[in-house]
């Protein structure tokens, strides 16, 4: 990020990303505990946030792991003596989900046990060899991007994981955890504006969306 601050405490307009993250799963009614799991040296750092913002519905915050993998067992780990059923795995770094897609992911979850918001692909996509060509022009009609917040049946997503650190299994989000169980996993329609901010110009892109959002944002 050119920075070197943590990119989920960098500010949109006056306010951390990962507040302006934490704050749409506070409001939803439908989450009744989030646990967070951050690296070491930002544990103080987001235990204060948590404690200056009121984040009432924040019951852990843990240590996460090397990889993203890591962590969501973590957070999994500690969220288990709750008996929850249902829960839903979200970037710290995506500050425009909003009440409605939490809504329908939770839904589709409830009724199918695995949900995933994700957009179409809107550029021609190409799968290449290994000296580098084209080896093959794959049809957009069947290609999504995924995103989170994915939600799972809770002790559905504990065992894909268990499976996972069993065999060693490193997967590129939770979904296909869960699709190495061979349990569906269903899509959900998701929005371009729920970017993932990882580079200079995704922040850049933030700003954009945050001023065109401006009036139902706070």
């Amino acid at each position: 990020m050119g920075s070197n601050r943590k990119k989920q405490f960098l500010e949109l307009d006056g306010k951390p990303i990962i507040l302006r993250t934490l704050e749409h799963f506070q409001s939803s009614p439908l989450i009744d505990v989030i646990a967070i799991a951050v690296s070491p040296d930002a544990m103080e750092e987001v235990q204060n946030l948590v404690k200056k913002s009121g984040l009432s519905k924040v019951s852990h915050v843990v240590c996460g792991g090397e990889e993203r993998q890591d962590s969501v067992w973590s957070g999994l780990e500690a969220l288990r003596s709750r008996s929850l059923h249902y829960v839903l795995i979200h970037d710290g770094v995506r500050p425009f989900i909003d009440g409605g897609l939490i809504e329908r992911i939770v839904d589709v979850a409830v009724h199918y046990r695995a949900a995933v918001p994700a957009v179409r692909a809107k550029e021609t996509v190409k799968l290449s060899a290994a000296d580098g060509s084209i080896q093959e022009t794959l049809s957009r009609e069947r290609l999504w991007l995924a995103q989170t917040p994915q939600g799972f049946d809770f002790q559905l997503l504990y065992t894909a994981y268990e499976r996972a650190r069993a065999n060693g299994f490193a997967g590129t989000d939770d979904a296909s955890l869960v699709e190495r169980l061979g349990e569906k996993v269903r899509l959900v329609e998701g929005s371009y504006d729920n970017i993932k901010i990882t580079t200079p110009e995704d922040l850049e892109l933030a700003e954009n969306i945050l001023r065109r959002r401006k009036p139902y944002i706070t």
